[in-house]
């Protein structure tokens, strides 16, 4: 009838047949008695080797006895554990991290580091452990192509900034309602890198980006394009909300400085940068009531050419946006001298 064999019995056979010739000389010893009377004995020469028994894998020894263990008569097997051999049952650590061609990360093939247990097998597994989390931190950092193109979406909201003041204007009259006034973008754009350290690193962003600034008035007035200039006329009916919307073309350009923290997770990045753009379309819109709308498309004497300064700021995944036209919407002496302020998030 075939032998079962337990893990304990397994062990008390591993540790009466390695360490018998060392039985009758001066050691230190293990007894370890378990509840259902099977005791295990350990005897090595200094609590050292004792102690040395943690390196190897019990579990891999006790299969392979187990195996012998069916196959011989009287229930009992022995297994050498030296130095031609041993080295089998150690226990392994194994780190595992992509290098492609000419050490590039991420891309090719496998490189598999192997540490071997030892009495600093707890401290070397740490630090692989950690030097693990950095290398994925770092390949899945270098993995985001310099070159891939990256759809943003970017959503806030506009005023105006008036610089000087006419008097054939009063601001008062294209005051607007700071909720309802919202910017809304979409770029495509690309990231590559310049300079590239330890802890931080200098990219360049560029795209091109289609952007709508509606300026959502709070008093009932629309703007309207008179023979020399535009005016801000009155409605004399109950609306709901009254706006001019602008349409633009631009391409922004940002340099960007990216910091990393010790585990390559990026914390921050800070860029400045500008932009320039095209006006492509513009309009009012009047809305009376649920389906009551009218819109009129128009240039209203404004500026075609747009162009400004731009700000990144992001705090972990967080990414913020501000612009400020540095030219007015309307062009000089055709409307008062405007220009636009956006700020927001970048999704």
């Amino acid at each position: 009838m075939k032998q079962t064999l337990t893990f304990t019995t397994a062990l008390l056979l591993l540790a009466a047949s390695t360490l018998t010739a060392v039985a009758n000389t001066t050691a230190d010893s293990l007894i370890i008695q378990f509840a259902n009377r099977t005791k295990m004995v350990i005897y090595a020469p200094d609590r050292a080797g004792i102690q040395s028994l943690s390196k190897y894998d019990l579990n891999k020894i006790v299969r392979e006895m187990g195996m012998k263990l069916d196959s011989v008569p009287n229930g009992q097997t022995s297994i050498s554990i030296d130095t031609q051999d041993g080295g089998r049952y150690l226990r392994d650590t194994v780190l595992i991290i992509t290098r492609g061609k000419n050490g590039e990360r991420g891309k090719n093939g496998d490189v598999r580091i192997i540490f071997r247990g030892d009495d600093k097998q707890k401290g070397d597994t740490n630090r692989v452990t950690k030097e693990y989390k950095l290398e994925r931190n770092r390949t899945k950092r270098n993995s985001q192509s310099d070159w891939r193109v990256k759809t943003d979406f970017l959503l806030g909201l506009n005023t105006l900034v008036s610089p000087t003041t006419s008097s054939a204007y009063d601001p008062n009259r294209y005051e607007l309602r700071p909720i309802g006034s919202r910017f809304f973008g979409i770029s495509f754009g690309q990231r590559p890198t310049l300079i590239k350290g330890k802890t931080a690193r200098l990219s360049l962003h560029y795209a091109l980006e289609v952007n709508w600034n509606n300026f959502m008035f709070d008093n009932n007035v629309t703007v309207t394009r008179g023979a020399n200039r535009i005016e801000f006329t009155d409605i004399s009916q109950p609306i709901e909300k009254s706006k001019l919307t602008i349409t633009n073309l631009q391409i922004p350009v940002v340099p960007r400085v990216t910091f990393y923290n010790n585990d390559g997770r990026r914390v921050a990045h800070l860029g400045l940068g500008g932009y320039v753009g095209y006006r492509i379309d513009s309009y009012t819109m009047i809305k009376y009531g649920r389906k009551d709308k009218v819109r009129d498309h128009d240039q209203f004497f404004q500026n075609d050419l747009r162009y400004g300064l731009m700000a990144h700021l992001g705090i972990l995944r967080t990414n913020f946006f501000i612009k400020y036209d540095m030219n007015p919407i309307f062009q000089s002496n055709k409307g008062p001298d405007v220009r636009a302020l956006s700020f927001g998030i970048t999704l």
